[in-house]
C-alpha cells in the first residue's frame, strides 16, 4: 500500500500553488515585454498620426495660381519647424510623376528618404485636377527626450509592479480556493467521525461544489448500504444471542435434577460457560446498537465504585479481594456511564480470573481521566499485547471458561469513545491494564457523595 505521505499523494492546494508560482513567472517575464511592445506600437502610432496631421495641414496650404502654377504659402511658425537649422521634420510634395514640387530641403538637394531615423507620414490630394503626394518625416535621433526616457527606463521603472501585482493576485487565489474547498473540509471531518458504531452520518451536501456532488452522494449512497449490512448483522446476533438463552436455562434447570456427580458438575461448568459466551453475545450487539451523544459525560470514579461494588461477590467467591482506590474526586469524562460500566466491569473480571488466590485486584481512577486495573497474576506475553482484544482469541485454546470477547468488548467501548486501551506487566509480576478517556470541558473534580 503506498504511503500517504508519499511525493505522489500533494495537497491540491499545493499543486494549484505550484502550477500558479510557475504561471506567475512566466507572465512576469513576458508581460513586461509585451507591454513595452505595446508602449512602441502606440508611440508609432502617435508619430503617424501626427505626421498625417502636418501633411494635412500643408496640403491645405497648397493654392493654384490664375496661369496654372502651384505655390505653397506657410507660415512662419511653419517655416521654422521644417527649417534646415531645426533640422527635425522634412517634408516633400511630389506630382502624379514623382517630380518634387516643393521641398524643405530642396536647396541641399536631400529628398524625404526612408531610413532607421527618419520616420513619417504621406496623404495624397487632388487638387485643380492633378494628384499630388504629401510627404511629412520626422529625424528620430531628434526625437522628444521624454518619450526616450519613457521608452528606454520602462523596465526599470514600472516592469517590476508587474511581478508584486501577480503575487497578491496569487494570494487572493488561494484565500479564495481555500473558502471554495471549505464544504469539502467539513466533509472530510465528518468522514472522519464514521465507524461501526457510528455508520448513521453521511456526508454533508450543503455547499458542495456541483462537480464533487456526484462522489458524495455516491458515498453516502455506500453508506447507506453498509449500515443497512451492519444493521442486518447485529441484529442477527442480537437475535441469536436471545434465542439461545432460553433452550440453555432449560437445560441448566434439567442438569440440576439429576443426581449428584462429575457428570452433572461437568456438564453445568460447560453450560454456564455457554451462557457466559451468549450473555458477551448479546451485550455486544446492544453496545453495536448504543449511539454515543458526542455531548454525553459520566463520572468515571461513580462508575468504578458501581461495578466494584456489583463484581465483588464474584471475586470473595474465589478467595480474591478487589479495591478502589485514586482520587476521592468526581472525574467527569466524554462518554456513556452504561457503555463505561461493561467495558471496566469485563476489565475487572479478567483481571480477577487470572489473579492469584488469596490476592487483590486493584482498580485506581486517576485525576486525568483514566482507570488503571491491577492483578497478581502470571502476567501476558509480550507478543500478545494486541491479540487478547481480537474476539474469539485465547492463548490457551484449551481452556473453557471463555470465548475471547471480554477484552474485545472493552476495545470497542474505547474506541467508541475515542479513547486508548494499553496492557503492561508489572515489575512485580501480574499485568496493567490502562483505559484513558477525554475530560469533559469544564469538568471540576468535587467528592463523590457517599463514597472515600
Amino acid at each position: 500500500m503506498s504511503n500517504p505521505r508519499s511525493p505522489t499523494f500533494k495537497s491540491l492546494i499545493s499543486r494549484i500553488v505550484f502550477l500558479h508560482i510557475v504561471a506567475v513567472a512566466v507572465v512576469a517575464i513576458f508581460l513586461p515585454l509585451v507591454l513595452f511592445w505595446l508602449l512602441n506600437s502606440e508611440i508609432a502610432q502617435l508619430h503617424r498620426d501626427a505626421m498625417g496631421a502636418q501633411a494635412e495641414a500643408l496640403a491645405e496650404r497648397i493654392a493654384v495660381q490664375a496661369d496654372g502654377t502651384m505655390t505653397l504659402n506657410l507660415p512662419e511658425s511653419l517655416k521654422d519647424l521644417y527649417s534646415e537649422a531645426y533640422g527635425r521634420y522634412q517634408y516633400d510634395i511630389r506630382d502624379a510623376d514623382g517630380r518634387v514640387l516643393f521641398s524643405s530641403h530642396r536647396k541641399s538637394g536631400t529628398p524625404v528618404t526612408r531610413s532607421e531615423a527618419i520616420s513619417g507620414a504621406s496623404v495624397s490630394r487632388t487638387i485643380d485636377g492633378r494628384t499630388l503626394r504629401i510627404r511629412v518625416a520626422e529625424d528620430l535621433s531628434h526625437r522628444d527626450v521624454i518619450i526616450d526616457d519613457i521608452v528606454a527606463n520602462f523596465f526599470r521603472r514600472v516592469g517590476w509592479i508587474t511581478i508584486p501585482i501577480l503575487l497578491v493576485l496569487l494570494a487572493t487565489d488561494i484565500i479564495i480556493f481555500r473558502r471554495a474547498i471549505a464544504p469539502l473540509v467539513k466533509a472530510s471531518e465528518e468522514a472522519s467521525n464514521i465507524g461501526p458504531a457510528r455508520t448513521h452520518i453521511r456526508l454533508p451536501t450543503e455547499q458542495i461544489p456541483r462537480e464533487i456532488m456526484p462522489l458524495v452522494t455516491a458515498v453516502n449512497q455506500a453508506l447507506d448500504r453498509l449500515e443497512d449490512g451492519f444493521r442486518v448483522q447485529r441484529q442477527f446476533t442480537a437475535d441469536a444471542a436471545h434465542q439461545l438463552r432460553t433452550p440453555l436455562a432449560i437445560l441448566r434447570s434439567r442438569v440440576e435434577t439429576l443426581g449428584d456427580g462429575a457428570a452433572r458438575t461437568a456438564l453445568l461448568t460447560d453450560i454456564e460457560g455457554m451462557s457466559r459466551i451468549v450473555a458477551q453475545l448479546l451485550e455486544i450487539a446492544e453496545l453495536d446498537m448504543l449511539v454515543l451523544d458526542p455531548g454525553e459525560t459520566a463520572d468515571l470514579r461513580a462508575v468504578c465504585a458501581e461495578v466494584i461494588g456489583s463484581i465483588a461477590p464474584l471475586a470473595l467467591a474465589q478467595h480474591k479481594d478487589i479495591a478502589l482506590r485514586g482520587t476521592d474526586a468526581a472525574v467527569n469524562i466524554r462518554g456513556n456511564s452504561e457503555m463505561l460500566q461493561r467495558a471496566i466491569f469485563n476489565l475487572a473480571e479478567n483481571a480477577i480470573k487470572f489473579t492469584a488466590r488469596g490476592t487483590a485486584v486493584d482498580v485506581e481512577v486517576c485525576d486525568d481521566g483514566s482507570v488503571r486495573v491491577r492483578d497478581c497474576g502470571p502476567g501476558i506475553a509480550e507478543a500478545e499485547h494486541e491479540l487478547i482484544f481480537q474476539r474469539f482469541w485465547r492463548a490457551d485454546r484449551q481452556r473453557s471458561d471463555g470465548a475471547g470477547l471480554g477484552l474485545s468488548i472493552v476495545r470497542g467501548v474505547a474506541d467508541d469513545h475515542a479513547a486508548t486501551v494499553a496492557v503492561e506487566n508489572l515489575p512485580d509480576g501480574g499485568a496493567q491494564f490502562t483505559l484513558r478517556f477525554r475530560l469533559a470541558e469544564g469538568a471540576v473534580g468535587s467528592p463523590s457523595p457517599g463514597q472515600s
